[in-house]
């Protein structure tokens, strides 16, 4: 079991997140209610390190009215707990979940730092720290254990080396992406999936489009994720 997952994205039309200097200002408002929507409906927004140390994102809902006051709960992926203590993820505004990785093998200088910054983090109330794989953080180890806390949907909201990892182990079920009618260029501009790649056309991820409409100046596809397999997803799906 693991909880359904969302990819959402706002990329230009030559599939970039920002510009070469971190500019971006890609969708409108309207599409920032929608985002902020999607967040309402799912139990948690999830992001990898990288994300938090570019953007320091609070990661709660505030372009739409919340009811009982309650955000959806955050995770970060971050193999090397390099999350710095005065992030706004780590803020009482929600839970916040970090996965990182054991370090056991780690030499003892490294393994002490290590257990002073989880001390440091698990003294925040609402912090917690799961464990997942030893070099870089298990997704699909990650995923088992997050649906055991009952987290039954996930927003994707990653860049372009978590969402890599999510897409080669066949983790996401559903991509929304918004478009805007820009291009960026630029080979060192971020874009939305990363990583090795794939080799092959039979490797790809191949997606089923479901919806699609305008939406301030651009436009919002929404896809089905193809499984391979006969796996039933439709009790995962977001509430």
């Amino acid at each position: 079991m693991k909880p359904y997952v969302i990819s959402n994205v706002g990329m230009t039309l030559d599939g970039k997140l920002s510009t070469v200097e971190n500019d971006t200002r890609i969708s409108g408002e309207n599409d920032l209610k929608r985002v902020h929507q999607i967040r309402k409906d799912v139990d948690a927004i999830m992001v990898g390190i990288g994300t938090v140390l570019k953007d320091d994102p609070k990661l709660t809902i505030h372009k739409i009215p919340l009811e009982n006051n309650k955000n959806p709960v955050r995770i970060v992926v971050d193999s090397k707990l390099r999350i710095p203590l005065t992030s706004r993820v780590l803020n009482e505004d929600a839970k916040t979940v970090i996965a990182t990785t054991t370090f056991d093998n780690l030499e003892e200088s490294e393994k002490n730092n290590r257990i002073e910054k989880i001390k440091e983090l698990e003294s925040i109330e609402n912090v917690e720290i799961i464990y997942a794989g030893e070099d870089k953080v298990d997704l699909e180890l990650l995923m088992s254990k997050l649906s055991k806390m009952d987290i039954k949907s996930i927003l994707l909201e990653g860049g372009g080396t978590l969402n890599w990892g999510m897409f080669e182990k066949n983790l996401v079920d559903e991509v929304r992406v918004y478009v805007a009618p820009k291009i960026f260029g630029g080979s060192n501009a971020p874009t939305y999936v990363d990583g090795e790649g794939f080799k092959t056309l039979e490797e790809c991820v191949e997606l089923e489009l479901i919806d699609y409409y305008q939406m301030d100046e651009g436009i919002v596809l929404e896809y089905f994720v193809k499984k391979d397999n006969n796996q039933d997803d439709s009790d995962n799906q977001n509430k």
